[in-house]
């Protein structure tokens, strides 16, 4: 994983206060990492926190300029060896599967290089994940072979509901990160 560039995406999501930790593992292990976050995920978990773990600029808003050299939402996209999307949300993952870009995370990963695989880890409630339309919308993402799934855990939920949605552990998140940079 040394000096690998990773992107990480974070929607909104409780499970967001997690990829802290993960990304704290990516760059024990020598990652270059960046994060880029929708406008729902930074409300969970501010950029500063980000910024902080990676010393680097966070991405939000797709009409910020923070390199006034550069095309963000492209040179953050060529810039990745590998996008990780976590946690996932319900909203971002069906703007993908339909096209939809209306936040600089969204964007960034439709610009993603053909090359360039993402990881998915979703996280949401049970009943949102089982939701047909949600269902529908990760085999549309699948079917495109770019996107690498990993599958939620079935758990106590931050809602207090039991089932299927709980986010994939980092560990679990770090081998599939760590295989796919192989």
């Amino acid at each position: 994983m040394k000096n690998k560039k990773i992107l990480v995406g974070i929607t909104g999501g409780i499970a967001a206060y997690k990829i802290c930790s993960l990304i704290g593992k990516l760059i024990k292990a020598g990652a270059d990492v960046k994060v880029v976050m929708s406008p729902a995920g930074a409300k969970f978990v501010t950029p500063l926190t980000f910024q902080a773990l990676t010393n680097h600029a966070v991405y939000v808003d797709m009409w910020e300029i923070i390199n006034k050299e550069e095309v963000e939402h492209i040179s953050l996209a060529k810039w990745a060896d590998l996008f990780v999307l976590a946690p996932a949300s319900a909203n971002t993952l069906g703007k993908l599967a339909n096209g939809l870009c209306d936040n600089l995370l969204t964007t960034v990963i439709t610009a993603l290089p053909a090359k360039t695989k993402i990881l998915v880890a979703p996280a949401m409630n049970t009943e949102m994940y089982n939701n047909p339309t949600v269902q529908k919308n990760i085999k549309t993402l699948q079917g495109l072979k770019k996107y690498i799934f990993i599958d939620t855990r079935i758990g106590v939920l931050a809602c207090r509901d039991k089932g299927a949605g709980k986010i994939a552990d980092n560990e679990t998140i770090f081998a599939a990160i760590d295989k796919l940079l192989k």
